[in-house]
């Protein structure tokens, strides 16, 4: 369907791919993966034409429908969220309306005669249009358009509310439904899981399995990416390598590629130390002048195997904390409400009591808006009760992560001049070295805050809670803008962490390794269950069953 064919591409002074092919058939449905910065977006444009390869070329069908779901939301205003999503579908809709003409043609056929060459056109195009429409969804597009954007979390009440209402993270779903709702035979999608909770993760994961074309797709989200896709492109030291299976097998198979090249690579040392060392004893020997020159020629025309560096990762683990109380937050009948403007009042949670215990791991879930976040603020006295109260233990040392602390750093300030802001007390040294674990090194601790990437800003914050000494973390959505492999490093630190943690992650896999209790809040009660995530959800689904 579509094939890339000896592809290379560069940009400045780097080289993403070289001498690289892959496809995507019918029914794939494949991730790519990669450093950041090797050049998966690129992938995409190279296929929808937004650029184009250096050398190399890509083949696919005039009439294939390849539809691309990227991160650059455009302008949104001037519609409702249905009409915003149905202006999606603007081929089909040219499509439903050339199907009426061309039918009022051939219904005038019998008093306009057509010349038979021009009806074996007229037909032919509306053979291919009424396939098209059909493939698209087109008899039932408004029915599904709601269907889909209310799996996405906007629900029926907010269907015909205008789009300039909603913030960045909700324009980027309804941007998400506008892709879905076309049907393509090529589905691309970069990171479709941003700012989606789990309840419209798991059913865009449903969406997808069902899906009847191909796919190619990046994601952060291990588990996601494990039950959708049957193949992983992976972007490679300037090579794109197609693995068979899902992300979980393909990190197994990248290992024993790996240890089988350094075997190689071993070997081939072992045979080149005996070959140069015996040019080198018998070089200046006559009688051994012609063993001599063959193994030199046998030498240059051995293809060298190279070791590629390791792709580097954040290395750190949180420093062992001071000792707390046994009881670190103890709740007691605690309840938020926000005021409207006209004097409403909504309530978020109410009655909740209880206590978060020294050395508990606990996962905070809930629906999107059921009041997650707003539960952390509270329990950290970032925002105050309105009913009932919170009180920390003794030697409670907090340390508190924000899916919106992003945007409390600096944007003039350096990193290197955040930290130190931050941690006013430590040395240039221990500054250095600290930012230096975060992937920061070298130069780029005096790059600017406002032109990094949100996932060098999550690593930003994150450096700075590890530098104190302390024993509660609480943490909204951590994993944010992080992939896979600097997820992996901050769940062994959270593992390891000798404290207690309050998290808020939409990441299954993060959740089920971490969590020994689950809070759940909804509509406005909580529900505590002792045990790991899957026990939670082996509960919730017996109790749904009964």
């Amino acid at each position: 369907m579509i094939h890339l064919n000896g592809i290379y591409k560069q940009f400045g002074d780097t080289i993403l791919y070289k001498d690289s092919s892959f496809q995507i058939n019918p029914g794939y449905k494949m991730g790519l993966v990669g450093p950041n910065g090797a050049g998966k977006t690129s992938i995409f444009r190279l296929i929808t034409g937004e650029e184009s390869p250096d050398r190399g070329n890509i083949t696919k069908p005039d009439k294939l429908n390849v539809a691309y779901f990227s991160q650059d939301v455009g302008e949104m205003s001037g519609r409702t969220v249905l009409e915003e999503i149905l202006s999606g579908a603007e081929k089909v809709a040219k499509a439903a309306k050339r199907i009426k003409e061309i039918e009022k043609v051939l219904e005038s056929s019998a008093d306009h005669p057509i010349e038979d060459n021009e009806m074996a056109v007229i037909l032919e195009e509306y053979g291919d249009l009424q396939s098209f429409f059909e493939q698209s969804g087109g008899y039932d597009l408004e029915a599904r358009a709601k269907e889909i954007i209310t799996g996405l979390g906007i629900m029926p009440e907010d269907h015909h509310r205008p789009v300039e209402t909603f913030s960045g993270g909700w324009k980027m779903r309804i941007e998400l439904a506008k892709v879905l709702l076309v049907m393509p035979d090529v589905l691309l999608m970069d990171e479709p899981t941003n700012h989606l909770d789990l309840e419209s993760i798991l059913w865009l994961e449903n969406w997808l399995v069902n899906f009847k074309g191909s796919l190619l797709m990046t994601s952060h989200d291990r588990d996601f990416m494990n039950r959708i896709v049957n193949r992983i492109v992976s972007i490679e030291n300037q090579k794109i390598v197609v693995y068979t299976g899902n992300y979980d097998f393909y990190e197994k198979e990248r290992d024993i590629r790996k240890d089988q090249l350094m075997a190689s690579h071993k070997r081939q040392q072992d045979m080149l130390a005996k070959e140069e060392e015996f040019i080198a004893r018998f070089a200046a020997r006559a009688s051994h002048a012609a063993q001599v020159q063959s193994r030199v020629k046998k030498l240059e025309k051995i293809d060298r195997i190279e070791i590629p560096p390791d792709q580097q990762v954040m290395k750190f683990d949180f420093p062992t904390p001071p000792r707390s109380g046994v009881d670190v937050i103890k709740m007691e009948n605690l309840g938020k409400y926000w005021v409207h403007p006209d004097g409403r009042k909504k309530q978020v949670f109410s009655g909740i009591s209880g206590f978060i215990r020294r050395l508990d791991k606990v996962a905070i879930v809930g629906v999107n808006g059921a009041g997650k976040s707003t539960f952390l603020k509270t329990i950290c006295g970032f925002t105050d009760a309105t009913e009932g109260r919170t009180t920390m233990g003794p030697s409670v040392e907090m340390g508190y992560f924000s899916q919106y602390s992003l945007d409390v750093l600096d944007p003039d300030n350096t990193v290197l001049e955040e930290i130190q802001q931050r941690l006013p007390d430590a040395t240039l040294g221990m500054a250095r070295s600290l930012l230096g674990a975060f992937l920061f090194g070298g130069d780029t601790v005096n790059k600017k805050i406002k032109v990094l990437s949100g996932g060098e800003k999550s690593r930003v914050i994150l450096a700075t809670l590890m530098a104190k000494p302390l024993n509660f973390l609480v943490l909204d959505e951590p994993t944010n803008h992080l992939d896979i492999l600097s997820r992996e490093v901050l769940l062994d630190a959270i593992k390891n962490f000798e404290g207690t943690v309050a998290i808020v992650s939409h990441d299954r896999h993060f959740l089920r390794s971490i969590a020994n209790r689950v809070f759940e809040i909804d509509h406005g009660e909580m529900r505590v269950y002792g045990g790991t995530y899957d026990e939670y959800l082996h509960k919730v689904e017996e109790k749904i069953k009964h």
